[in-house]
């Protein structure tokens, strides 16, 4: 049976490795990995293939950046090629990026099952494309593999026949799982104690008025504890077009490679950030975590977890961030089958279903 898996950014990374290491170790599958150049930038893709021990894509769609519109229709072109060309049996997509959406769309027209990776999860929120990209995907594919309880029931109540829809776990703790022995420091000497930061989401850091503020807060931050920042590309961007002169004790950095972000993460005293997966990463790290987001697609991470929403409101942001400091946090705890094993689940669902329709 053949497997078809479709990966644009580095969250798609950090899912597809354990998915596709498990059915590498199952009799019966052949796999060919399909990345659509989404992320394009080496430290934001490549490292991350090297380090979470992926085989270079049989495929590169090569399609680069461009406006949500331009990006999700170079995708569905290229990859319409791809998969007339190979006809798997089942096309596996991951998280809720352009290339999700994008590739499930073509599999949809071409009668080709899909399986969601990550699916059932929802913010509520359409201003996020995130949120598009998850609520279209999960009506077009045809297994939906949920990572947490909720999921389950947001599918249920979208309608969504419970025989497509399995909890099998996060395949991101799989990832994570996997390399906590393996995560090493960067380069630089770490302070002895330290906020990590990272940002990327428009809500924060297209808006120069509101950029500046978050920074002014960290750089408040900094004052007390060393922050360190590896700061994503377009972030960068937006840094420099503001003019902003980091002080002593905010470290604007490089990104960094999946290891050594695991690394700091482990070591943090508290990450402030605006990632769905960092959130899930610290709650399972049992790190104190404060998002800079009015909402979340992982509510779990803020009812069981060590998660806490501070939306844009950077005084609320300061007040987290010391409680965190001073001890004065929730302990949190891992999620059921938050177990390294999601990989292996995904195997045998998948397994049932083609041999299901084999046999039909």
């Amino acid at each position: 049976m053949k497997l078809l898996h479709v990966v644009g950014a580095r969250p798609n990374f950090m899912k597809v490795a354990p998915v596709h290491a498990a059915f590498a170790r199952t009799p019966g599958f052949s796999q060919v990995l399909v990345h659509t150049g989404q992320h394009y930038d080496a430290n934001m893709s490549d490292v991350f293939f090297q380090e979470l021990g992926i085989p270079a894509p049989d495929v590169n769609l090569n399609v680069g950046s461009g406006t949500h519109a331009q990006q999700t229709a170079e995708v569905m072109a290229r990859f319409e090629e791809v998969v007339t060309t190979d006809r798997p049996d089942m096309v596996l997509v991951y998280g809720d990026v352009n290339s999700t959406v994008a590739a499930a769309l073509v599999c949809a027209k071409l009668l080709i099952p899909v399986a969601h990776v990550e699916a059932g999860l929802r913010s509520r929120d359409r201003t996020m494309p995130e949120e598009v990209n998850r609520l279209l995907t999960d009506q077009l594919a045809d297994l939906l593999l949920t990572p947490s309880s909720d999921g389950d029931e947001n599918l249920k109540n979208e309608g969504r026949p419970a025989e497509a829809i399995h909890f099998v776990g996060n395949v991101m703790i799989d990832t994570l799982v996997r390399s906590l022995s393996l995560s090493k420091p960067p380069q630089s000497e770490l302070p002895p104690r330290f906020a990590l930061v990272t940002l990327h989401r428009p809500s924060n850091v297209d808006d120069p008025a509101g950029l500046r503020e978050l920074l002014s807060a960290l750089a408040d931050v900094a004052t007390g504890t060393d922050v360190l920042f590896p700061v994503h590309p377009r972030t960068r961007k937006q840094i420099a077009e503001i003019g902003f002169s980091a002080p002593p004790g905010l470290r604007l950095l490089e990104p960094v490679g999946y290891l050594q972000f695991l690394y700091l993460q482990q070591r943090a005293a508290v990450v402030v950030t605006d990632s769905g997966g960092i959130q899930e990463e610290t709650t399972y790290l049992r790190v104190p975590c404060v998002t800079m987001r009015e909402n979340t697609e992982r509510p779990i991470t803020v009812t069981v977890g060590t998660n806490v929403l501070a939306g844009k409101d950077v005084k609320r942001m300061r007040e987290l961030v010391g409680q965190a400091l001073s001890g004065d946090w929730k302990k949190g705890e891992i999620p059921p089958l938050w177990d390294g094993k999601a990989g292996e689940r995904i195997v045998e669902v998948v397994r049932s279903y083609l041999s299901s329709r084999t046999a039909s």
